[in-house]
């Protein structure tokens, strides 16, 4: 019985090993797929020869040998992946072809290549930038933006800064994604994209999504502090600028849209590991948990589901994307968005 036993042990770590090796596989051949190298045939090459390499190894005599080709092969992907650095000289899609930059100068944030695209269509727009002077002091308000394209579970989730005189700048985290790659959500787990921060006009940002691709998107005001609201705005600032030395990987697990936000302001672990983090369109609901909305009126708003339904941005059919689209997006959202309650 105990040789037995010992037989079956040793299949099952066979079989063990055996899935494990193809996991490696697989995962070389889409990190070799999703990669960044030049020429594509280079890229396509490596990403059919690793994985039929791996496979091969399993008639190498004696079987250590094969063991021993299968650790090499992943080694020394793995000290290329580790190694691959990421770049800002890539020749770009038009969106994310101008970074922007910021700084600050005592009270004053200056901010160049704010963008402010004029969309015809989600795939025809005007391309245009501006730069602009933001007063530090004049920061008055941190709203939460959620925008959905398909189903409950993902979303876009981006935020916008309020001013005293008006204005708002919105700032997102995103892909900056090449023009010779369409967009791929798988691609976002390997080193694909670089990090992107899209700081834009509300008519751009929000407005492109309201607008003209008609998702639904929500806006909830951040219940923070004015301390903390300039705490996170200058971390934003800050992010930005060093992009520009020193470009990043984005990465759909760890450094992504949500992540980015909880980073930047400073969120405990539990809430950065939080499920919801990952499954995006969650997003809100867990900053109500952390009683970061409002403050709302709870009579009129008692629960989460109250503020989500009331806080959906609604854009009559003959809308323009004109100079008072902030105020109008806010005309019929609840306090302390909206007008005041009699």
């Amino acid at each position: 019985m105990t040789g037995l036993r010992a037989m079956r042990w040793r299949r099952a770590g066979i079989w063990c090993g055996r899935v494990a090796w193809g996991m490696l596989g697989l995962l070389g051949a889409a990190a070799l797929y999703y990669s960044t190298l030049q020429p594509d045939m280079l890229r396509l090459g490596l990403s059919v020869a690793f994985p039929l390499l791996m496979c091969a190894a399993a008639w190498v005599r004696p079987a250590r040998w094969g063991h021993a080709f299968r650790a090499v092969l992943v080694l020394g992907l793995t000290g290329w992946y580790v190694t691959d650095p990421p770049r800002n000289d890539r020749i770009w899609a038009q969106e994310y072809a101008i970074p922007a930059d910021a700084w600050r100068e005592g009270n004053d944030i200056h901010v160049r290549h704010v963008r402010n695209f004029r969309y015809h269509t989600p795939t025809s727009y005007i391309p245009a930038w501006y730069d602009a002077t933001y007063r530090l002091d004049g920061l008055q308000s941190v709203d939460l933006v959620t925008s959905y394209w398909a189903g409950d579970a993902i979303a876009h989730v981006f935020l916008s800064f309020g001013f005293s005189d008006g204005r708002h700048l919105a700032i997102s985290i995103e892909t900056r994604r090449q023009a010779r790659f369409a967009y791929s959500t798988i691609a976002g787990f390997f080193h694909h994209y670089e990090l992107f921060y899209v700081t834009a006009d509300e008519r751009d940002l929000i407005g492109v999504r309201t607008d003209i691709r008609h998702e639904r998107v929500y806006l909830y005001r951040l219940n923070l502090s004015p301390e903390v609201r300039e705490h996170l705005f200058l971390s934003y600032v800050n992010a930005i600028h060093d992009l520009i030395g020193h470009p990043q990987w984005y990465n759909t697990l760890t450094d992504n849209c949500t992540t980015g936000i909880l980073a930047r302001a400073g969120a405990r672990l539990r809430y950065r590991l939080d499920w919801r983090v990952i499954l995006s369109g969650h997003t809100a609901a867990m900053a109500y948990d952390m009683d970061l909305l409002g403050p709302y009126d709870r009579a009129r708003l008692p629960d989460f589901s109250a503020l989500h339904a009331a806080s959906r941005i609604i854009r009559p059919p003959d809308a323009t994307l004109g100079p008072d689209y902030s105020r109008d997006i806010r005309a019929h959202l609840p306090p302390p968005e909206g007008p005041a309650q009699p």
